[in-house]
């Protein structure tokens, strides 16, 4: 195993959790921004009201969104599983 291959599974390896994440860390930081124009126009300060919108809109992404991850990571599983006998040689 070279350097070369080890820096392109590495990099396969980050760009497949960028990919996996951000669907779920967007719609968290939408809920966030929604929920904080609404704290602002409302002059409302409660610390604790960003926490309930923002799980229940991350468990939902998850079940929508978490089927497709699992493809993903399976498929990204499988790829590097395929990779083993190019490391052994």
């Amino acid at each position: 195993m070279d350097f070369g291959f080890a820096m392109n599974v590495i990099r396969t390896g980050v760009f497949y959790v960028l990919i996996i994440a951000s669907p779920i860390l967007l719609i968290g930081m939408g809920v966030g921004l929604i929920i904080s124009i609404f704290q602002a126009t409302t002059s409302i300060q409660e610390q604790t009201l960003t926490f309930v919108p923002k799980i229940a809109a991350v468990l939902l992404s998850f079940m929508f969104f978490g089927p497709w991850m699992f493809r993903l990571l399976i498929q990204f599983t499988i790829n590097l599983l395929n990779q083993i006998p190019m490391v052994v040689r």
